[in-house]
């Protein structure tokens, strides 16, 4: 069974984090969220409060199949500024682990040099944190091991290019049919 660890900071986008839990989850991909605080409570950015798997330090990091970062503000700085999670994208980008990034989260990735010579998509005002990406506006880039999504309102279209990644585009047609989502590219 594949596993994927969901970042989680205060203020993240609650749609672009718990729908890449909920459809993965459907899809029986094993997922676990993530706490980059030093609680597993998360503020989300518009009042939703969640309860994290864990904490950043009792996870298994070296268990997943792949890394989500979900976008959102603060979210994404709390993110980016966590050192210990910096270093494991990095150590995930060298194995070439699969790393995705929603929304501003790219700008991490971007920031961290991985974008170079990559084509990417984010939310419209970081895309000139994409560092040597070539930036594309479409809901879902997937470049190799890294996958990238504009934001909330492709946060379905990005959690299915994940299960077609990690599992096949049969079982991501299978889940948006069974959420009543009309695939808008071909996965």
């Amino acid at each position: 069974m594949k596993k994927v660890n969901v970042f989680l900071a205060d203020g993240f986008e609650e749609i672009e984090g718990l729908t890449v839990v909920d459809l993965l989850r459907r899809a029986g991909i094993e997922v676990c969220t993530v706490s980059v605080t030093k609680d597993k409570l998360i503020h989300g950015a518009h009042g939703i409060d969640v309860a994290a798997d864990v904490l950043f330090e009792e996870m298994e990091s070296d268990m997943a199949d792949m890394l989500v970062l979900p976008g959102g503000m603060p979210g994404t700085t709390h993110l980016k500024d966590h050192a210990g999670l910096t270093e494991l994208i990095e150590t995930c980008h060298a194995q070439e682990k699969y790393i995705a990034a929603i929304c501003a989260a790219p700008s991490i990735l971007g920031g961290l040099g991985i974008l170079k010579g990559r084509k990417a998509t984010s939310y419209p005002s970081v895309e000139d944190q994409l560092t040597g990406a070539v930036v594309e506006q479409v809901p879902v880039v997937i470049d190799g091991h890294i996958i990238t999504s504009r934001g909330l309102g492709t946060a379905i279209d990005f959690s299915l290019a994940i299960i077609t990644e990690l599992v096949n585009s049969e079982k991501a047609k299978e889940i948006a049919d069974s959420v009543i989502y009309p695939m808008t590219n071909q996965l």
